[in-house]
């Protein structure tokens, strides 16, 4: 499992669910199943836990436990496999988001600028949206929105004009292609940052990342109990924003609506005014959880 994936924020994500015997969890991004493992663990006997992940590598990591479900597919799908498997609504929900380890370093899933190969960044590899047909296919214009959008990127539209240019001459098949495009406007210190964000926005886009966080979010608001938790480990500006918006309004917009008799109407109680972050130690063996940021919310 270690090799698979290091779990991030583990004690202080699992503590956060407020675990109860008898109680229903959902962990929707089980990767390595460092956290499922985790609280199967801390969690009763009476207890049910649903994992999900669309990945099919991660159903090698499942435990035999006769408490765990183990459910391949995108989390935001949760609420209908709650339905399905006959529970009304659950206790608590974690997410762990972003990219496991094993997707980083496996190099064919073409998810790191380090290695080379294919452009795919699928997470389910059933689906036909590669990083290279996007890269191929997409306009110049909507590869600009695209960098500007989910990767943050300030000089979009010279990186969209430069891989549109380059395309011309040949297709970008591979990872280290579009990095030999893209050479001309790395900057001469810190390039892996920067390559970091255009990676970052094609994941993004190849998986549908955005919305379907947006569709969880939402859902969760009808499938957890009141007193039922909603922990969120989050690794970039977008995605936190969004969480964070969604744990104090309800909405991802961040808009807090009121009710009939003009009082304002939120669905949560926020737990972590500020997030929760990876302690010295954590960092030292793990840097990947440098960017993680731990939220938690509680059903009204």
């Amino acid at each position: 499992m270690g090799t698979y994936h290091t779990p991030v924020l583990l004690e202080e994500s699992v503590t956060a669910l407020a675990l109860h015997n008898g109680g229903i969890y959902a962990d929707v991004t089980f990767g390595g199943g460092g956290h499922s493992r985790a609280i199967l663990k801390a969690m009763g006997e009476e207890s049910k836990l649903i994992s999900m992940d669309r990945d099919a590598d991660a159903l090698a990591n499942a435990p035999q436990d006769k408490r765990l479900i183990f459910i391949q597919n995108n989390f935001r799908f949760l609420n209908n496999y709650v339905e399905y498997h006959g529970f009304n609504k659950i206790d608590g929900i974690l997410a762990d988001l972003g990219v496991s380890s094993h997707q980083f370093d496996t190099e064919q899933r073409g998810f790191s600028f380090r290695f080379d190969a294919p452009l795919d960044m699928r997470m389910n590899q059933l689906t036909k949206n590669t990083a290279a047909y996007i890269i191929n296919n997409y306009s110049q214009e909507n590869l600009a929105n695209i960098l500007y959008k989910y990767g943050e990127v300030d000089n979009s539209r010279r990186v969209a004009k430069l891989i549109c240019a380059n395309r011309e001459n040949e297709k970008i098949q591979t990872t280290f292609d579009l990095n030999r495009a893209l050479a001309p406007l790395l900057p001469k210190y810190a390039n892996h940052k920067y390559l970091a964000k255009i990676y970052q926005a094609l994941r993004i886009e190849v998986n549908g990342e955005m919305r379907a966080l947006e569709l969880f979010l939402e859902g969760t608001t009808t499938i957890l109990k009141s007193g039922g938790r909603l922990v969120v480990i989050t690794y970039h500006s977008l995605e936190d924003r969004m969480v964070k918006n969604f744990m104090k309004a309800g909405n991802t917009a961040g808009t807090i609506e009121k009710d009939i008799y003009g009082q304002f109407e939120t669905p949560f109680k926020v737990i972590t005014r500020k997030p929760i972050v990876s302690n010295e130690e954590e960092l030292a063996l793990n840097s990947r959880a440098r960017s993680a940021k731990l939220r938690v919310a509680e059903k009204k």
